[in-house]
């Protein structure tokens, strides 16, 4: 029988079994940032024990950090103090940390990527669900909690029980208009929030392998969404076409060694996975959601579906959210637009946003921020004169971190206000108590901007 790509990389990093099916596993990169981390080098403090492989964390400030102003003291004093204690952690225990200020600063699962550290057949952690979003290399990255961060820095491994596996593929061409967040989304739609519980997933399938790999970022970014410990893509010439000259790719003869390695990775043909699913590229619509879940979306041309008998959490997700079954989405009044986040904030997604809008304005209602991943998209946006275009329609142009994905910093959406957003979760306040979510691609949520409504944005194609 022969092994999947996910099988390979586990039997490189499978350090010993502990009893019963909990094993020991190396990571090769671990990411911190200020959030998950305090109480994991305090108790290292605790027991008097160092970060056992410093070189091999990575650290940055982003989910708490103010996207505006970023060269002042942050104001908000919780999130204040978490960034210092970031800053003062790392330097006690000699880890690589990109704060405020930092020209690589940004989310930590977009500069992982982009600075070239994310890399095939690694595995990665983070105190972080959408660690899944570095999957997209051909890696093993999930989230942690935690008690396993401090496990991390103290060991370089974690326990981990060998999750079963899944396959979906996604075959044909993607409608105009069509994204790699309408993809997953659909996907999601279809085996719902939990479909992927206790599993692996590797997307495959010609659809897949004609994505960018940031579009791919965004298939594996919310593989966490479905319920699945993380998601994987099988690396190719687009994989090492992105990953070289990075800064801390390997360079000349070691490049190309190392794609020499790269290149078998890859799931056997005749690999058996516990679980698969076949979806057509071309049944596939612009997608938003309708719920509080993920699970939750339908095709913009679709109607809310009717409450199935006896679900009160179905009902009690379209009261929240003010809607009702029977109702099209399309023509439904927004009040802000997020474009941002670990899921839609790189250079493709402003650069499809910025020839959307050019030359045009946002409907006067509408609030919109544009929030670029790291100080590298910010700086590669101003360059090509993006942030002209989004001012001159009337966009916010901010600076980097997680900003209104969750409603943890300053950039929150108020109470019964609806927010159409690129990020990955639509819970009830995720984005600021009684805050009403909408998730859909770049493309929709730029259309949506100008009409101050949402709108099928294959048909504003059809008009420019």
């Amino acid at each position: 029988m022969g092994k999947t790509l996910f099988d390979k990389i586990w039997a490189r990093h499978l350090v010993t079994e502990v009893g019963g099916d909990t094993q020991v596993l190396y990571i090769d990169r671990h990411f911190i940032h200020e959030v998950t981390s305090p109480q994991a080098f305090a108790g290292l403090r605790q027991r008097g024990i160092p970060v056992f492989r410093p070189a091999q964390t990575i650290a940055t400030a982003d989910h708490n950090v103010p996207t505006r102003n970023q060269h002042l003291p942050i104001q908000e004093e919780l999130s204040r103090f978490q960034v210092d204690t970031l800053t003062e952690n790392c330097a006690d225990f000699g880890i690589n940390l990109y704060g405020l200020g930092h020209k690589h600063q940004g989310i930590v699962h977009v500069i992982g990527p982009e600075l070239g550290i994310t890399q095939p057949g690694m595995t990665i952690v983070c105190g972080d669900s959408h660690t899944s979003t570095h999957g997209a290399f051909g890696c093993i990255a999930f989230g942690i909690g935690t008690s396993q961060v401090e496990q991390t820095l103290a060991t370089q491994c974690v326990l981990q029980r060998k999750p079963k596996q899944m396959r979906i593929n996604v075959d044909g061409e993607l409608q105009p208009g069509v994204t790699a967040k309408d993809v997953i989304l659909h996907i999601i739609s279809r085996l719902t929030a939990s479909g992927g519980t206790g599993y692996f997933v590797e997307y495959a399938g010609s659809a897949i392998r004609g994505l960018s790999m940031e579009a791919r970022m965004t298939i594996c970014n919310m593989s966490i969404e479905m319920g699945a410990r993380g998601g994987l893509i099988a690396p190719d010439e687009t994989t090492f076409d992105y990953i070289r000259g990075r800064k801390f790719a390997p360079q000349g003869e070691a490049f190309a060694e190392a794609v020499e390695q790269w290149s078998a990775l890859y799931t056997d043909e005749k690999a058996v996975f516990d679980q698969e699913y076949h979806f057509r590229a071309e049944e596939i619509e612009p997608m938003v959601t309708f719920g509080t879940n993920p699970g939750m979306g339908i095709g913009i041309g679709q109607r809310i579906p009717e409450t199935p008998a006896g679900n009160a959490t179905y009902q009690k997700a379209l009261d929240y959210m003010g809607l009702q079954a029977g109702q099209s989405m399309a023509g439904q009044k927004v009040h802000h637009v997020f474009i941002g986040s670990c899921t839609n904030s790189r250079m493709e997604d402003l650069r499809m946003v910025a020839e959307l809008v050019k030359g045009k304005q946002k409907a006067p209602h509408v609030k919109v921020m544009i929030v670029p991943g790291s100080k590298q998209v910010e700086a590669q946006a101003k360059a090509e004169g993006l942030d002209q275009i989004f001012e001159a329609a009337g966009f916010e142009f901010r600076e980097p971190g997680c900003s209104a994905c969750l409603g943890m910093n300053e950039d929150k959406v108020p109470a019964g206000e609806y927010c159409v957003s690129t990020s990955n979760r639509n819970f009830e306040g995720r984005q600021g108590p009684g805050a009403r979510t909408i998730l859909a691609s770049p493309a929709m949520a730029a259309v949506t901007a100008l009409e101050g409504r949402l709108v099928d944005v294959r048909e504003f194609l059809n008009q420019n």
